[in-house]
């Protein structure tokens, strides 16, 4: 019984099953955000198959412990998986109007069912560590550059650089890009004609410096994964080489000895 429901829970076609729900899923969850289509009959149909695939989930999260065991609280993506479901069958009562809008959350399973998902999720999580040194290098230019704009501007400028958070927000927005110069930084010009000589060190700075590295480390990371791939697919390459090495040595042996076996015969016949 145990195999039997392994091979289920394993079997490549109940993987696209579980897909192509979290995938209709997502689509009747985007429909239910109408109020037309829910006011709708349709919007029957939507309330019943959302009940049957938070049903098919937790037979499926079930199944998984039933076979895998204490295993299945091992592995992160099962305890991710867990969580969703156990999300999803919260009921909508009072106080938990919030976590059963995290219901969306379950088309992030996607990411658990698809391998090639899971490979980039998995070489992200590896480049936190860098990626939260760059972001406190990035946080610390914020910080100097947020003190000194309020100190320069905060008299002429209140709505932009008055307390340092509104500070932080619109060099937020310059590092963006986002109308920091028609917006922000010409009519700030209008007044302080110098202002360029903070603002164009700080965008070098922030935006091409710093985000380039951002992109530079996750540039990795995916070069690690083709790598990676790589590695794996020359191992299989060899393995299948070995083997087919060992076939055709035996394809000759049995030959050699299909030949010994007719010269014997042929000697036989002559006496």
């Amino acid at each position: 019984m145990h195999n039997k429901i392994q091979s289920i829970v394993e079997a490549k076609w109940f993987q696209n099953f579980i897909v192509i729900l979290i995938v209709l899923s997502g689509v009747t969850m985007g429909m239910a955000t109408s109020k037309d289509i829910m006011a709708s009959p349709f919007g029957v149909f939507i309330h019943w198959f959302d009940i049957f695939v938070i049903s098919v989930f937790t037979i499926e999260i079930t199944l998984r412990i039933y076979v895998y065991k204490k295993e299945f609280f091992k592995d992160p993506w099962s305890l991710f998986d867990f969580s969703i479901v156990a999300i999803s069958l919260i009921p909508a009562s009072a106080g938990f109007e919030i976590l059963r809008i995290l219901r969306v959350l379950r088309l992030f399973r996607l990411i658990t069912v698809v391998p090639s998902m899971r490979k980039i999720v998995t070489a992200l999580l590896g480049v936190i560590p860098s990626m939260l040194s760059i972001s406190a290098l990035m946080a610390l230019v914020f910080y100097v550059f947020a003190i000194m704009a309020t100190q320069l501007y905060s008299e002429t400028f209140p709505q932009w650089f008055g307390t340092l958070g509104d500070s932080f927000y619109t060099l937020f927005q310059v590092m963006t890009l986002e109308s920091w110069s028609m917006g922000i930084v010409r009519p700030i010009m209008e007044q302080h004609p110098y202002a360029w000589m903070f603002f164009i060190p700080f965008i070098f700075i922030a935006t091409f410096v710093m985000i380039n590295l951002i992109i530079a480390v996750v540039v990795d990371a995916m070069g690690a994964i083709q790598d990676d791939g790589n590695t794996v697919l020359q191992q299989d390459i060899e393995v299948s080489k070995k083997c087919t090495i060992e076939e055709v040595q035996k394809i000759r042996d049995d030959i050699s000895e299909l030949k010994q076996l007719i010269l014997v015969q042929n000697q036989i016949k002559e006496f």
